[in-house]
């Protein structure tokens, strides 16, 4: 098995762990690896109350290091990406958004930081 697709089973079963968090902390999951004509988002999962959840997922060998690896690009295509995607959604864009990572490592259960950084940070 090559290299790619081995990085694609381990991305596939880091955002399934991650979802499996999420939704035991109350989220329903609306979306899985949903993508727009502006990027890619790795879920989008709105809490009970409060606003919609763009959420990124890293796994790293470290969390620390997975939940600093998200670069300015990355969060402004994923910003772009849930305007794109709430803008089609009145209902949901009454909510708001808020841009969150959920870092997978090794031997850990997965953590969840919410609120990571502002789309009006960029």
């Amino acid at each position: 098995m090559n290299r790619r697709a081995l990085a694609e089973g381990r991305g596939r079963r880091s955002e399934t762990l991650a979802a499996w968090a999420l939704r035991l902390k109350g989220y329903r999951i609306l979306s899985r690896r949903l993508k727009t004509p502006l990027g890619e988002i790795d879920m989008v999962a709105p809490p009970l109350f409060g606003p919609v959840c763009f959420i990124d997922v890293k796994d790293r060998a470290d969390a620390g290091a997975a939940a600093l690896s998200v670069s300015p690009q990355q969060r402004t295509r994923i910003a772009r990406a849930a305007n794109l995607y709430l803008g089609s959604r009145p209902d949901l864009m009454a909510r708001g958004a808020q841009f969150d990572i959920i870092a997978i490592a090794p031997r850990c259960w997965p953590q969840h930081h919410a609120d990571a950084w502002r789309a009006d940070d960029l």
